[in-house]
């Protein structure tokens, strides 16, 4: 019997998708460390023209505050940490477990937080 494999989505199929459910939301995508502008970059710019006019001129951190590219890296950073501790999957089966297994979890996840996090006391 053949295999059956679910169908390759790509980067735009996935953009496309988010701007279906979410209208307002814009889809953020670093240009690479090489990148030139478009020919009409000075007449027309597209989003991409603008994020390297941004990073020339303010440079490549100030762009990601500036376009909240680095909430990215840091949600990122915190959904490895869930999944190092808790685990990959859930084990409840409805949408109610599941919302109330997620919540203990995260309440799980900042306590440990909380007594890991030092306190600093400034000595004079």
């Amino acid at each position: 019997m053949a295999e059956l494999r679910p169908p390759r989505i790509t980067c735009a199929t996935q953009s496309r998708q988010v701007a279906a459910r979410h209208p307002d939301a814009s889809v953020i995508v670093p240009p690479r460390s090489s990148a030139v502008p478009s020919d009409t970059a000075q007449i027309a710019p597209t989003m991409r023209d603008r994020h390297l006019q941004i990073i020339a001129k303010r440079g490549r951190m100030a762009w990601q505050k500036s376009t909240g590219y680095h909430w990215r890296a840091l949600v990122g950073a915190d959904i490895g940490r869930f999944k190092r501790v808790i685990g990959d999957g859930l084990r409840s089966r409805t949408d109610r477990r599941r919302a109330t297994e997620v919540s203990i979890a995260v309440h799980v996840m900042n306590r440990m937080l909380e007594l890991g996090r030092p306190d600093y006391v400034r000595i004079v």
